[in-house]
C-alpha cells in the first residue's frame, strides 16, 4: 500500500477519550513520574484499540505522535494533567499490515518512549482425513 494512502487513511485515527485519572490500588508498586504504558486492549467494528497511560506529575505535558511506515505523521496531540488516560481507535482499510511508531515524549522530564505497532494476521487451513470404513 502506498505510503500517502496509508497516511490519508490513518488520518481518521479517533481519540477516544475515558478519564483523567487512574485508580491506584493499595497493593501496586509507585511508578515513577513521566512513565507510559500503551498495550493492545481489543477490536472495535474489526478496528484496533489501544490504551495510553500517562504516570505524570499535574504540571507535565506529553506529545504523543502517530507516524506510518515511511515516517509521515498521521495524528499528534500534547496532553496535560495528572494521571492520564487515552484510548486510541485506529479507523483504516489496510491496517491489517502495516506498521506504526507512536512516540510518547515528556516535555518536563525531556524522555521520549517509542512503541511499534505491528499487527500480523495468519490463516490457517487444515485438511484431515479420516478413515470411514
Amino acid at each position: 500500500m502506498k505510503a500517502s494512502k496509508f497516511t490519508i487513511t490513518l488520518l481518521t485515527l479517533i481519540t477516544l477519550t475515558v478519564g483523567f485519572s487512574t485508580v491506584t490500588l493499595a497493593n501496586d508498586e509507585p511508578k515513577k513520574s513521566g512513565a507510559t504504558e500503551l498495550k493492545f486492549i481489543g477490536n472495535l467494528d474489526n478496528s484496533p484499540v489501544f490504551e495510553l497511560n500517562l504516570i505524570n506529575d499535574a504540571d507535565d505535558e506529553f506529545v504523543v505522535t502517530f507516524r506510518d511506515e515511511a515516517g509521515s505523521v498521521v495524528y499528534v496531540n500534547t496532553f496535560k494533567g495528572s494521571g492520564i488516560n487515552k484510548k486510541f481507535l485506529l479507523k483504516s482499510e489496510g491496517f491489517e499490515n502495516a506498521a506504526l511508531n507512536v512516540t510518547v515524549k515528556s516535555l518536563k522530564n525531556k524522555t521520549t518512549e517509542v512503541y511499534a505497532i505491528s499487527t500480523n494476521q495468519n490463516y490457517v487451513e487444515e485438511t484431515v482425513v479420516s478413515k470411514v470404513k
